[in-house]
């Protein structure tokens, strides 16, 4: 398996034009894994690589856009995923979402649902404000913690 920087930033570009949450790909004396968190892929360089390999993974087009999508700030208190599921922005698809970007929510008010196992579970925020991010499409896996949207 080769490990150039080219098949490396391939890989990456995979991951995220894939919307993958993980790659790995290994033999027998290396291996190369790819973790994608809030879109930033993060990449498990194996041993024997120099420095100025990994700079220049660094410096490449995909990385790049990992490190602006640190920079950017979110505004507000972060409203994360009880559990692991299915995210639906509204009660059924025929129907307006619960929230959309700007609305004003109360603590207990129902955000979105999140489908577990086959069950419907309403979210409900636990803090009040205006919603100012979703980050997260309707139809969407999330994960245990993962910020859905940003209240301040």
């Amino acid at each position: 398996m080769k490990f150039d920087i080219e098949y490396l930033d391939k890989l990456a570009s995979i991951v995220y034009k894939n919307d993958l949450s993980e790659l790995t790909l290994e033999d027998n004396e290396r291996a190369v894994s790819f973790k994608r968190e809030k879109q930033i892929i993060q990449a498990a360089i194996p041993q024997g690589i120099s420095s100025a390999i990994t700079s220049q993974v660094v410096s490449s087009p995909v990385a790049k856009q990992v490190e602006q999508n640190k920079e950017t700030a979110h505004k507000g208190t972060p409203v994360t995923a009880p559990m692991v599921g299915t995210f639906y922005a509204s009660p059924a698809p025929d129907e307006p979402p619960f929230v959309k970007i700007g609305d004003n929510i109360s603590i207990g008010q129902v955000v979105c649902i999140i489908e577990a196992m086959k069950l419907m579970n309403e979210i409900e925020a636990d803090v009040s404000g205006k919603i100012t991010e979703i980050c997260v499409k309707n139809g969407e896996s999330v994960e245990f913690g993962q910020v859905l949207m940003y209240v301040e």
